[in-house]
C-alpha cells in the first residue's frame, strides 16, 4: 500500500515518520512545493529506518505524478497559526492551497481516501470534499481525535490516573468551538464527574478548547505538530487495518444531528470503507444547544470560503 503526505512541514514529517515506524504501508511519499525540502526530509527519515528496524520506504517529491495510485492522501499543507490568530484567520489562503493540492492529488489517485489536517479543519474538509468530487465517506477531517487527546491528557494531569483508562467523546468544530461531553467521559469506566469537581472539569474543557493556541503562544513561530501528525496516523491505521474504531472525526453531514451541507466533528466508525457509520448520540438540551452554536459558526465560515472560491 502507498500513502502520500502533502506538506513536508513539521506536521507532515511527523506523520510520515509515524507511518513508517508503524509499518502501515510499503511506501510513504512526502510531497511539497519545495522539492528540496521534501527530498531532504524524506531521506533523513528514511535513514532512521535501519535504527528503528523497519522496512518502509520514504520518498520526497514535488511531482504529483509520482504519488499516483496512493491508497490514502494526508493533507497537511497550509499556513500555520501565529500568536493572536484564530484558525478562521487562515481561511482565505489555506482554502486556496487545499483546493489546488487536492485537485492535483486526486487526478493521479482517484480512489484514495483523503485525511485532512489543514486548518481551519472543518472548512478545509468541506473544500477538499467539493474539489475532489469524492463521496463523503472518503473525505475525513482529523479534528476530534486531536481534541480528545488534549482533553484526555489534561484529565490525566488532573487525576494522576493512566491515560490508557480515559475514554471520551466530543462533537462540533475543531478547537475553539468544540463541544466536550463530560457525560460521555469515563476513567476506567467511572464517570469523570465522579472524580473531578465541576469547577476543575470546566477549566479542563476550556484548556482543551484552547489547546492549539496555548502551544502557538509557547512556540511563537509555529503551531503544534507532534499530536496532529500522530492523530492523522491513527486514522490511517484504522482504515488500513479495518479496525472499526469509533473515533471523533469531521465528516459531511446529511441530516445527522439535524444538520446538512456542513462538515462537523461527530463520532464515526472508521474502517476499510472509510467512514462506515455516523453515530448519533442522544444529547440532552444543553449539549444540543452547544452543538447548534458550534455548527452555526462552522457553517458561516464555510459559506465565506465558498464565496471566496466561487463554489456552488
Amino acid at each position: 500500500m502507498k500513502i502520500t503526505v502533502i506538506g513536508a512541514g513539521n506536521v507532515g514529517a511527523c506523520a510520515a515518520q509515524m507511518l513508517a515506524v508503524k509499518e502501515l504501508v510499503n511506501e510513504v511519499w512526502l510531497l511539497d512545493v519545495s522539492e528540496g525540502v521534501a527530498k531532504g526530509k524524506a531521506l533523513d527519515l528514511y535513514e532512521t529506518m535501519p535504527i528503528l528496524g523497519t522496512d518502509t520506504r520514504i520518498y520526497g517529491t514535488s511531482d504529483y505524478a509520482e504519488t499516483a495510485n496512493s491508497d490514502i492522501i494526508v493533507m497537511t499543507a497550509g499556513l500555520a497559526r501565529k500568536p493572536g490568530m484564530t484558525r478562521d484567520d487562515l481561511v482565505v489562503k489555506n482554502a486556496s492551497i487545499v483546493s489546488d493540492c487536492i485537485s492535483q492529488a486526486v487526478k493521479y489517485s482517484p480512489n484514495a481516501y483523503l485525511i485532512i489536517v489543514s486548518n481551519p479543519l472543518d472548512v478545509m474538509t468541506y473544500v477538499a470534499l467539493k474539489v475532489s468530487g469524492l463521496p463523503r465517506h472518503k473525505v475525513i477531517g482529523m479534528a476530534g481525535i486531536l481534541d480528545t487527546a488534549r482533553y484526555n491528557s489534561f484529565i490525566s494531569m488532573e487525576t494522576g490516573y493512566s491515560m490508557k483508562d480515559i475514554q471520551s467523546q466530543l462533537l462540533g468544530g475543531h478547537g475553539d468551538t468544540m463541544v466536550p461531553l463530560p457525560r460521555f467521559t469515563t476513567v476506567g469506566g467511572i464517570p469523570v464527574t465522579d472524580l473531578i469537581s465541576k469547577e476543575r472539569l470546566d477549566a479542563i474543557v476550556t484548556r482543551a478548547k484552547n489547546g492549539g493556541i496555548e502551544i502557538v503562544n509557547y512556540l511563537q513561530t509555529g503551531s503544534a505538530y507532534y499530536a496532529p501528525g500522530t492523530a492523522a496516523v491513527e486514522m490511517c491505521e484504522a482504515i488500513i487495518k479495518d479496525q472499526k474504531r469509533i473515533l471523533p472525526c469531521t465528516v459531511m453531514l446529511d441530516g445527522e444531528y439535524g444538520f446538512t451541507d456542513v462538515c462537523l466533528g461527530v463520532p464515526v466508525v472508521l474502517g476499510k470503507g472509510g467512514v462506515e457509520k455516523i453515530i448519533e448520540l442522544n444529547l440532552n438540551a444543553d449539549e444540543k444547544a452547544l452543538l447548534d452554536d458550534s455548527q452555526g459558526h462552522v457553517k458561516k465560515t464555510i459559506e465565506d470560503a465558498k464565496v471566496m472560491l466561487n463554489m456552488n
